[in-house]
């Protein structure tokens, strides 16, 4: 891949000398127990400090640490006034600003708009410790704490936020964060590589609103810089694609001939993609085909007077940087300013270890692509051996049971385009959709060979893997599927086929139910070759754009043959700057060129009778779904699924206390038993345990 200067290789900060803090200080007691009279930097963020490199603000504090600054961390601050923004003084450099782990609105509201009451990243789960928009709400508190300290945002909901974006809770397309917020930098994606070498610079006297030219960071400009050519994206043209140019040969020409490095692309602007939902799918589709670090350009788009400034995204770390992230002091346990508080989010991942980022499987609905890219950054076995290792020694209540070694998904480590030239020039939104790239190297060895090395180190009984499984690649190794299945599966495997039918399956860019079926018959087969009971649980997806009632159907009647009854079940989430996103407002594909006057109109569920019946459909089985499951069956043709046999897909009675909510979801009350918990049952065979989600989108 392309080069980049060394992570670790910058000269150190002075303040080095201060040596390591065993928190990250989130007080002035702290503070001064670590002889700091000010902090360099402070972080500010929605989530609880977990030191951990699974929480993002510990990741950029350590390694900010580790360059020589002195950070401080403000964790979920009360944000009706700025006096918890001064809580630990006035920062030397700036405030960097993000909402946590999580977008804001996701974690604060269900796919209804209906208000969450918990939060996983909140000590004893409770909801409603952060604001709507964080990003937005602690980035004017910063401002107003100390006017004249620079502010910069990014994780997640920074990163997706980017560009104008369509925000699914207030049914409009916002401007970018970087805009509303105010802030005078943004950090894109895994920022690493952008916020040492920002820091560094600041720290030497420059002012973030004058680094223009850091890759996977968005500034914006009053005006264009000189000596850059202007590819325009702005417009549909309905004949080839392209930018419309009255001359196109001459603009052809110009664009070929242009040095690539000082070429940018300008998207629609915001103004342009709020009154045309066209313009939007095709400022959606621009920004996905300019996401390979390889090849991607810079892109402008226009808010007002001014343009927002998007730099190609950031070079992928090599496996010794990413060693070196990871291998950072972290002290692996949440601040002891919390106490005995559970915090749901740590208990989940405290006995995992995160081998890889990334994700080059480009489903549509999903944010990880968007934010961590499609090359694959994987650690070298001996850094996550070493981790497993840190875990038996250092995490209290470890009883030998690694939970998971994954990450984005279960088994892509170390897989990576076979050439390097080939990658740089490739533009497909996916490495395997909707086939298998010929130039992506599948090979599971390397995992094959961690999974057996950590399965030797004293200490570990158990080692499960709890990251979604890729099928479609596993496939092609049975060697995995039988070690997968021989040492790392204790009863269940989840894997997400998302959908049976085509129609949505093609939205998604989601490989049909067949190749589900040949892992699940390769599964079964290297089950009962190693003589254990085991199951597979599919997810899906209600809901999703281009999925229409009678597709719901047909993947309820599914479910049913394969003896799947699922609850807690949730519908598509539309997050910012996902491609399924722009579906759902535009109504247009941005798979394909977008045509002005043809191309493929996206049927979507918008409403909320419609988006409940999708939901519904998943959870036939529910007498509470009933009443609304026949009206729609006979609504589509198809009242012969409506009876007493197992060829029906609902019964025609309704049990007494039953379906009068007309919601068809929630918990019920039993006459004997009191409230009901759902339970996921799989072929007949009883129930099993209760799953979180089958399955939140995000």
């Amino acid at each position: 891949m392309l080069e980049a200067k060394n992570l670790f290789s910058y000269r150190k900060y002075w303040a080095q000398r201060f040596g390591i803090a065993p928190f990250l200080p989130m007080s002035r007691a702290e503070m001064d127990e670590l002889g700091w009279d000010s902090c360099d930097v402070i972080l500010v963020t929605g989530d609880a400090y977990v030191d951990h490199p699974s929480f993002g603000m510990a990741i950029i504090g350590r390694l900010l640490e580790a360059q020589g600054f002195r950070v401080g961390i403000i964790a979920q601050p009360e944000w009706d006034n700025a006096d918890p923004f001064t809580v630990l003084g006035k920062p030397n450099l700036y405030f960097g600003v993000t909402g946590g782990n999580m977008d804001s609105m996701v974690n604060r509201y269900t796919a209804d708009r209906r208000v969450r009451h918990n939060d996983s990243y909140t000590p004893n789960d409770e909801g409603g410790k952060r604001p709507d928009r964080s990003v937005i709400v602690y980035s004017q508190r910063c401002r107003e704490a100390y006017k004249d300290v620079p502010v910069i945002i990014g994780g997640i909901e920074a990163s997706l936020r980017r560009t104008a974006h369509y925000d699914y809770w207030s049914d409009k397309v916002r401007r970018s964060v970087l805009i509303d917020s105010k802030a005078d930098l943004l950090f894109y994606g895994n920022a690493e590589r952008a916020i040492v070498e920002v820091t560094h610079r600041i720290a030497a006297g420059e002012h973030p609103k004058d680094i223009m030219d850091v890759r996977g960071t968005v500034i914006v400009r009053k005006e264009m810089p000189e000596g850059w050519t202007i590819a325009d994206m702005s417009s549909i043209d309905d004949e080839n694609d392209l930018h419309h140019i009255p001359d196109r040969a001459e603009a052809r020409k110009k664009l070929r001939e242009a040095d690539k490095d000082k070429t940018a692309v300008r998207l629609p602007s915001y103004e342009e993609v709020i009154a045309d939902k066209a313009l939007y799918a095709q400022a959606s589709r621009v920004v996905h085909l300019e996401s390979n670090p390889g090849n991607a350009r810079a892109m402008v788009q226009g808010h007002g007077d001014r343009d927002i400034w998007i730099n190609p995204p950031p070079i992928p770390l090599t496996t010794p940087e990413m060693d070196g992230v990871f291998d950072l002091t972290y002290a692996r346990a949440p601040h002891p300013v919390y106490g005995d508080a559970k915090l749901a989010a740590w208990d989940m991942i405290r006995f995992s270890v995160n081998i890889m980022r990334g994700c080059f499987g480009g489903c549509s609905f999903c944010s990880i692509t968007e934010h961590e890219g499609r090359v694959i950054q994987s650690r070298s076995e001996e850094s996550i051996l070493k981790e497993i290792e840190d875990i038996r020694d250092k995490v209290d209540g470890f009883t030998g049971q690694i939970t998971d070694l994954g990450g984005p998904t279960a088994n892509m480590y170390r897989m990576a385009c076979k050439d390097d030239n080939i990658q740089k020039v490739c533009r497909r939104l996916s490495c395997v959709y909707p086939d298998v790239c010929k130039n992506l190297d599948t090979s599971h060895e390397s995992l094959i060979q961690l999974y057996r090395k950590g399965r030797d180190i004293k200490g570990v009984k158990k080692i499960s893997i709890q990251s979604g499984l890729r099928y479609d690649i596993a496939v092609k190794s049975p060697t995995y599927i039988k070690e997968l299945v021989t040492h790392h599966v204790g009863g269940y495997l989840k894997i997400a086929p998302e959908h049976t039918e085509e129609r949505a399956l093609s939205k998604m860019m989601k490989p049909g139910i067949g190749t589900y079926e040949r892992f699940k018959s390769m599964f079964d087969a290297a089950a009962k070759k190693a003589g254990k009971e085991l199951y597979l649980i599919p997810y899906f997806i209600a809901a999703h754009p281009g999925c229409e009632d009678e597709d719901m159907m047909n993947l309820a009647i599914w479910l049913k043959q394969n003896g799947f009854r699922a609850d807690q079940v949730q519908n598509f989430i539309p997050s910012p700057m996902a491609l399924s996103t722009a579906m759902y407002h535009s109504e247009r594909n941005p798979l394909r060129p977008i045509r002005r006057h043809s191309g493929e109109v996206v049927k979507t569920a918008k409403g909320l009778k419609q988006r409940r019946l999708h939901k519904a459909f998943l959870r036939y089985h529910d007498p509470e779904n009933w009443p609304m499951l026949r009206e729609a069956l006979r609504n589509l043709g198809r009242a012969d699924l409506i009876g007493p046999g197992k060829k029906h897909l609902v019964p025609a009675h309704q049990p007494l206390g039953t379906g009068d909510n007309k919601i068809g979801e929630g918990r019920r009350m039993g006459k004997k038993k009191g409230e009901q918990t759902f339970f996921t049952t799989h072929a007949g065979k009883g129930r099993r345990r209760p799953l979180n989600s089958l399955r939140a989108k995000t």
